[in-house]
């Protein structure tokens, strides 16, 4: 792209808000959209609460301004959240007004007030529930007709349900309910995301447009032509099985690894987990007592993924739950043979069911074991599953972005091209949009 609007598609102001510039996949697809917006000639602006690095500028794609809100107190982005909506004090106030600590994201409502009412963009498109809430409090306070979009990351249940104890977040549905509905649409990462957001919520289906997260760029594609310089993935060495992510509880590498103890009873394969996090020494323990300590190697993170999985046997997610994993999706572009667990989320959506790779349950370890061992023994076609990745290419997905983000008649231009929307079959009764 150089920087010309699509046919059809007149150049814009859009705006991206999400807390931190760098981290996780949130982050990494906040700027990919950045990039690819600026490439078809938008003007963009980033806007995060806090830069999190000395040098930001080497994070922020070409074209792109970044705008480092600053914050305030945090009791004025309570009393902001209040003026924003005063007649829904009644969702406001378990999740919002009474905890003693609120979401930190608040302090920076008055920044981005300010920012929406000097700038006055097209369109902002937030990511991730508490920036979302913030953004659509922002429009209020500021009086402006931005279009808002929303956009859900993740499954709102099982993240309510993971941290029940915090008594706050059991309020967190009816919030989202309220206020989600001043948005002018909600966009999630899975079909089953908007599922999970409607059912949970409340909320009308027909406001739900799932658009797979930006993963496959052509950078991404060249790193899969890389092998990692290792001794295990050299051409004679046994296969490699291969983990990624945050080292957390609901990603669940024990059960990985015991499954991988069970596959070094038949196969001389080993195991490496790239990533890091608090359950780092447990997951060190537990390769002792499973006398597998010789074959596990984690590495922490690593500069080209990528290249692991392209020189891997097979990657195994064994999550409880996901959005949209996009290191799924990331094998796929690799080549890469999967196994996964069938958990809530988009991952069974990624791999159709278990047409591009294997599907066990959640917590199995024979089950995974077994699945592990069959996709050893029996790769699949790794032509077939590139070809798969590429219904995850960042030009897919700013094309509907687009239709979402600058054009307030896109539902209705979506029913003229392609006829009428296939409707989910699901209570949510969320839309789908069509290949």
């Amino acid at each position: 792209m150089t920087g010309t609007p699509e046919a059809g598609c007149n150049a814009a102001h859009i705006a991206l808000f999400m807390s931190l510039l760098t981290g996780g996949g949130v982050q990494r697809s906040m700027l990919k959209l950045a990039a690819a917006f600026a490439n078809h000639g938008h003007r963009v602006d980033l806007l995060v609460c806090r830069a999190n690095s000395l040098e930001p500028e080497q994070f922020v794609p070409a074209g792109v301004r970044l705008i480092v809100l600053q914050p305030g107190p945090s009791v004025w982005g309570r009393v902001l959240a209040l003026k924003a909506d005063p007649h829904g004090i009644g969702e406001l106030l378990r999740p919002v007004l009474l905890p003693l600590k609120s979401s930190n994201k608040l302090c920076y409502l008055f920044g981005l007030a300010r920012y929406l009412r000097r700038e006055r963009p097209d369109a902002l498109l937030s990511a991730m529930t508490q920036p979302n809430l913030v953004a659509l409090w922002g429009r209020r306070l500021a009086g402006v007709p931005t279009r808002v979009v929303v956009s859900e990351r993740n499954m709102l249940s099982s993240y309510v349900d993971h941290y029940r104890r915090q008594w706050r977040w059991r309020y967190l549905p009816p919030l989202i309910r309220r206020t989600y509905a001043f948005a002018d649409a909600v966009v999630t990462v899975s079909q089953a995301v908007a599922d999970d957001l409607a059912i949970s919520t409340g909320l009308l289906g027909t406001r739900i447009f799932p658009i797979p997260n930006p993963v496959v760029t052509p950078t991404l594609l060249a790193q899969t032509r890389l092998r990692p310089n290792h001794p295990w993935f050299s051409g004679s060495a046994p296969p490699v099985v291969l983990g990624v992510g945050r080292l957390v509880a609901h990603k669940d590498f024990a059960t990985l690894l015991r499954a991988f103890a069970q596959v070094r009873e038949v196969w001389p394969a080993r195991l490496m987990i790239l990533g890091d996090g608090p359950e780092r020494p447990a997951l060190q323990r537990l390769a002792g007592e499973l006398k597998v300590t010789d074959a596990v190697a984690m590495p922490g993170w690593v500069d080209n993924p990528i290249a692991y999985m392209a020189g891997a046997g097979v990657l195994v997610l064994a999550s409880h739950w996901e959005g949209l994993p996009g290191v799924l999706i990331e094998a796929l572009a690799s080549g890469c043979p999967i196994v996964a667990t069938d958990s809530p989320g988009g991952g069974a959506e990624i791999l159709d069911g278990g047409t591009f790779g294997r599907l066990v349950p959640i917590g199995d370890v024979s089950a995974m074991a077994a699945a592990v061992l069959a996709t050893l023994e029996s790769p699949p076609d790794g032509a077939r599953l590139k070809a798969r990745a590429d219904e995850f290419s960042v030009e897919r997905a700013v094309q509907r972005y687009q239709e979402v983000l600058l054009n307030p008649g896109c539902r209705q231009a979506r029913r003229d091209l392609h006829g009428s929307f296939e409707s989910s079959r699901s209570a949510s009764s969320c839309r789908r949009w069509p290949e």
